[in-house]
């Protein structure tokens, strides 16, 4: 019991004093990888402590991943690496550029001593189930993508309500937790109508939009925007095989679907711009110079990335930031 100090009435908390105190056994060496510590019953008896005070200081070390429990056996050091002060689970949809801005400026406004664990759930809701069960206590913060899956939100309640914030899409079933997330169907609704006077040139609207993996806010912002201002306009679930009519213009989300596009206004001898129009979701660099300038309705994927840190950072409380879009004009509208 020599590795844990407790002292009364020095106004640091007694769970605290048990964290600090195995911290300086790993860093005296006292303490190395695989050693077990003392058992939450013995740590109680020595101190006069409640369990539920050491279970407090042996649970935040498991989320920081210095310990593990085995069950019926204890706690036993996992890491000597006692400067991660905090362990993050990050769980995204799917890789792709958007993703990644996010994650690179997640980590820049993070700061030091924090281990970020980046999960993909592919839009498979057995994997995003097991995912969290099996992550469930070993980390600080969840930081959870739920996209437009059905049925997890009781998976997402599983774990502890003041560690869980919500990425990109939240909802009515979500609202006890704190987010910063796109609102799909204002954004798209706002971006159309920024645009409204160069829209007027095209015949038919066009969104490509798949129910998968698409957020609904999407189509029902454009289904509203087209009805309220009388533009003809059409769902397609995919290009593939399509021809391009003169005056469509095609709300486009993944850019996959957008080379395909292009690639067929070319093979049809269309200007696009002029015969055919294109407004890409999401802004990168290259849709700033490919095919002479690519409209974009997108929102600030770095500055989302900037606030989820700074909400980790400042453990805010059920606080659902609303990250601002914009319509990006360029030739291709």
């Amino acid at each position: 019991m020599n590795i844990i100090s407790i002292q009364n009435n020095i106004g640091l908390p007694k769970y605290k004093q048990i964290i600090l105190s195995i911290e300086k056994a790993i860093e005296d060496e006292k303490l190395i990888k695989g050693d077990r510590l003392p058992s939450v019953n013995k740590v109680c008896l020595a101190f006069g402590l409640s369990r539920d005070t050491v279970l407090l200081a042996y649970d935040e070390l498991k989320k920081r991943g210095i310990i593990y429990a085995i069950p019926g056996k204890g706690y036993y050091v996992k890491s000597i690496e006692i400067t991660i002060t905090q362990k993050i689970f990050l769980l995204f949809d799917e890789l792709n550029i958007f993703k990644e801005d996010i994650y690179n400026s997640f980590l820049k406004h993070i700061g030091k001593n924090v281990q970020v664990d980046i999960f993909f759930h592919h839009f498979n809701v057995p994997v995003f189930k097991k995912l969290l069960n099996d992550s469930n206590g070993n980390y600080t913060k969840y930081i959870i993508m739920p996209t437009n899956l059905n049925d997890i939100v009781d998976s997402i309640k599983t774990l502890p309500v003041n560690d869980v914030i919500i990425l990109d899409q939240t909802n009515s079933d979500l609202k006890m937790f704190p987010a910063v997330y796109q609102n799909h169907q204002k954004d798209i609704y706002e971006g159309l109508l920024k645009g409204k006077t160069r829209l007027a040139k095209y015949k038919k609207l066009i969104l490509i939009f798949s129910d998968f993996r698409e957020p609904q806010g999407m189509k029902l912002g454009f289904e509203s925007f087209c009805q309220e201002y009388d533009f003809e306009y059409e769902f397609i679930t995919e290009f593939t095989g399509k021809s391009i009519a003169l005056g469509d213009l095609y709300i486009i989300p993944t850019d996959r679907d957008l080379l395909l596009v292009i690639e067929n206004g070319m093979k049809q001898n269309l200007k696009l711009g002029e015969d055919f129009g294109i407004i890409s979701y999401n802004e990168t660099a290259l849709k700033k110079i490919a095919a002479n300038g690519i409209t974009t309705i997108s929102t600030n994927f770095e500055l989302m990335g900037e606030i989820l840190a700074n909400m980790v950072i400042k453990g805010t409380k059920k606080e659902q930031i609303e990250n601002k879009s914009a319509l990006i004009l360029r030739n291709s509208l």
